[in-house]
């Protein structure tokens, strides 16, 4: 029955507020960057901490020891923060005095947990109910979710609502552990998950306003599984279906604390009404949030500085030469790019480079050889516009004879992992794997040289579709003249073994998959007589004799492999000269990769680090990325940025209508904010946001991990990928994105696109407009307008000016 409340809300209305909170999570095959705080973008920082650390008791801001550590190392400056003062909180604080002593008052308090019903009933059993519920609900969840990690696979789930009630019906463990009579109950609930749901709330006595933060508080108890339904409803939505499984977890949860209310209504009836009062008084900051947002707002203030002084510093000596460069090779916007780049650069003058989002405008559903497995291979924020397969020169015998291989492949795996066989197996077969095990665990085997055959588009895909493709690719790359004879397309992989979470180092831009494909199709397609026709009949004349090939930058060995697939007679030295330079390049960018790398030993070590299974850090990933830069490459070009930030060309003396600056704006940029977002969450909030040790590691479903053998699904990234072990490697700060184009292009762009605005608008994001000089001249002050930003003095110092 409808839920009756003053505001009139509708009980699928709070359902759907309560679901767009908690964000999505990719399966382990696709893993891609999510921000966290994906539905609290209209919120900023200071009121998304208090209403995440009533939820789950975890601060969204670092404690206030690391704070202190910054101000004593010199990190945070006093200017830093009268400046950050100025923007967060200027009715509160005043002086740097006062953000210190207040700081040393805080202490290391944590957010105070509005507690569930769950927790409540619990303490009063002396029992923990929660962690009761999370096991139970795994249990559930592991089985219904699989995704053909079980051996007995489940062909028919149907909904998530009626599967739970169906296995809870059955489940005896929570009547063994102190739930009485739980069976009997989850029998009983009705069919209709919605009805329920509105039900509960009326008897648990919640009004509106405490409704959706008690409803979101349901879903973040479920952990990863609720994150996991998020998923599921994100990509239903991009095709344009429905579905019912967030309104059913949140069922699930619910059910849970209705049953506990029930048996212990008497004794927790004044703690839950308080409970739910304080849940209608969530948007007042409390003095600890707001000083520790202050400072991580002058941390971010620092860093900008120092970027500023890094870009403004001899300011046109990295110009690019005026002639035809013998190379260009275009990388993926990735802040791992960004070393390569630099080291490739050097080695040779004649070498320009480019940076672009690695699925090169190729938004492609792909199919790989002898797989009816489609990968979706472009920013999940999109939906596939093209087609495209594998092909070899004996397509049916090899099609064949590698699908009959990969069959045998999972026979043998399932066997091997069979109950009745699977002790056997180990008897038996055991001592045979000591030599593959040594191969793993000392990294000795070597990767497989074997490249896959060349990607194709759909044959529907007609000549006028390619040329328009092809089009805006280059104008979006801004590449519409001054061809190289030879251009190299490179995506980015990360070649490792026995790592769950490996697609978390692959291409963000490719829906976590390497960006080999993508690369090989775009190198065909711009190779094609028939494009090159069309675009010069455009405006875009490719010169006879430049040759676009793909390639494939392994982020861990630095190696690059160069694909040949036209291979043209005409082109074979250039190529052997490309592959020369690239090694070269490879090895400084390792060199200088090494020393942050936990027992990484020599540099030419990182050649096989990928390779051993027992590696828990075989790279950094982007750990570390703090930037976005979209500027011509010689604002940059010469400039140590440590691998730190993304760099997209552009010229917008170009981009006529600036369709490509809304193109940057609305995808690339919010793509890379994903990404930092999931590396602050993952780094602030680990208990929260990060899956954990990758020590205590179980798969489960093929989709995602336990840590240990019980608990809830875990999201986000490793312990490993942002520590050391002893202290973070990733400086939890948001993306400062940089941009050089005409203010009022870009304000326009953000009136049209709200969403991305509120990024801005709520300090997610920091948007800066660079002056003609490369400097970042104006600030993006919140409002709608601008203030001036950094400008460099004669000394190379840099100050911000009064707005």
């Amino acid at each position: 029955m409808p839920l009756k409340t003053d505001s009139s809300a509708s009980v699928s209305g709070l359902i759907d507020q309560a679901a767009r909170t908690v964000p999505p999570m990719w399966p382990l095959e696709a893993t891609v960057a999510v921000n966290p705080f994906l539905g609290a973008h209209s919120r900023s920082l200071g009121t998304a901490a208090e209403l995440f650390g009533s939820m789950t008791g975890q601060s969204l801001l670092m404690p206030a020891a690391w704070f202190e550590q910054q101000l004593e190392t010199g990190e945070i400056s006093d200017e830093d923060i009268v400046d950050a003062i100025a923007v967060i909180a200027p009715r509160s604080l005043s002086t740097p005095e006062q953000v210190r002593e207040a700081l040393a008052s805080a202490g290391m308090r944590a957010p105070t947990r509005i507690p569930m019903v769950l927790d409540l009933a619990g303490q009063n059993a002396g029992v923990d109910f929660s962690a009761i519920m999370t096991d139970r609900v795994t249990a559930w969840a592991a089985d219904y979710f699989d995704n053909g990690q079980a051996l007995w696979q489940v062909r028919d789930r149907g909904p998530a609502w009626s599967s739970w009630k169906d296995f809870a019906a059955n489940d005896l463990t929570p009547e063994i552990l102190g739930f009485e009579a739980f069976c009997r109950f989850s029998s009983g609930l009705p069919e209709d998950a919605e009805s329920f749901v509105g039900a509960a709330l009326q008897e648990l006595g919640l009004s509106a306003e405490a409704s959706i933060p008690y409803l979101t508080q349901v879903l973040f108890n479920l952990g990863g599984w609720a994150q996991l339904g998020r998923y599921r409803l994100w990509q239903a939505e991009l095709a344009d279906r429905q579905d019912p499984v967030m309104r059913d977890l949140l069922a699930i949860g619910l059910a849970w604390e209705v049953f506990a209310f029930r048996a212990h209504e008497s004794e927790i009836a004044l703690n839950w009404k308080r409970a739910c009062k304080k849940r209608e008084n969530l948007e007042e900051r409390a003095g600890d949030t707001v000083v520790l947002e202050v400072l991580q707002y002058a941390l971010e203030l620092a860093g900008q500085r120092k970027l500023s002084d890094l870009i403004a510093a001899d300011a046109g000596q990295g110009e690019t030469g005026e002639g035809r460069p013998a190379i260009q090779a275009a990388f993926c916007i990735d802040v791992r790019s960004e070393i390569f780049r630099r080291s490739l650069e050097s080695v040779s003058s004649s070498v320009e480079t480019l940076g672009f989002a690695g699925f090169f405008g190729l938004g492609i559903d792909h199919h790989a050889f002898a797989s009816d497995i489609s990968e979706r291979r472009l920013p999940v924020l999109l939906n596939p516009g093209l087609q495209t397969f594998e092909t070899s020169e004996k397509d049916l015998t090899e099609d064949q004879e590698k699908r009959f291989r990969l069959r045998a492949v999972r026979a043998w795996g399932r066997f091997k992992l069979a109950a009745v066989s699977s002790f056997a197996f180990v008897e038996s077969a055991g001592p045979l794997y000591v030599p593959k095990l040594l191969q793993g665990a000392l990294g000795l085997k070597g990767a497989s040289s074997k490249s896959s055959p060349v990607p194709s588009l759909h044959p529907s895909v007609t000549l006028d579709a390619r040329t328009d493709a092809a089009e805006a690719i280059l104008k979006a790359m801004s590449l519409t003249s001054n061809f190289a004879r030879l251009v190299l397309l490179c995506g980015h992989g990360a070649s490792v073994v026995n790592n769950p979470h490996a697609s978390a180092l692959q291409c963000g831009a490719c829906g976590g998959y390497s960006g080999e494909v993508n690369a090989r199709l775009l190198a065909g397609l711009l190779n094609d007589s028939g494009v090159r026709s069309g675009l010069a009949a455009r405006g875009i004349l490719i010169p006879e004799d430049t040759y676009f090939a793909g390639g494939l930058h392994d982020t861990i060995s630095d190696t690059v492999t160069i694909y040949d697939d036209q291979r043209r007679s005409s082109h074979a030295k250039d190529i052997e000269t490309a592959s020369y330079l690239l090694d070269v390049a490879a090895g400084l960018a390792r060199a200088e990769r090494a020393p942050s790398l936990p027992h990484s030993g020599k540099p030419a070590h990182l050649k096989k680090r990928g390779r051993s299974w027992s590696q828990t850090r075989p790279e950094w990933g982007l750990a570390g990325c703090s930037a976005f830069i979209a500027a011509p490459r010689n604002r940059t070009l010469g400039k140590d940025l440590a691998g730190r930030s993304f760099l997209h060309s552009y010229d917008w003396k170009s981009d006529k209508d600036f369709s490509v600056l809304e193109l940057i704006l609305t995808a690339p940029v919010v793509v890379a904010s994903w990404i930092s977002l999931q590396y602050y969450g993952s780094s602030v909030a680990p208990a929260l946001f990060g899956a954990g040790n990758k020590l205590l590691h179980n798969v489960v479903g093929g989709i995602g991990v336990l840590e240990g053998n019980g608990g809830t699904l875990r999201a986000g990234l490793p312990l490993q990928s942002v520590s050391d072990g002893i202290t973070l490697r990733h400086t939890p700060v948001r993306l400062s994105v940089c941009i050089e184009a005409p203010r009022d292009a870009i304000i326009s762009i953000l009136e049209r696109h709200p969403d991305v605005k509120s990024l801005f608008d709520n300090h997610w994001l920091h948007l800066f407009a660079m002056d003609e000089a490369g400097a970042l001249a104006h600030r993006y002050n919140g409002k709608g307008g601008w203030a001036e930003g950094f400008q460099a003095d004669a000394n190379g110092a840099a100050a911000e000016a009064a707005a």
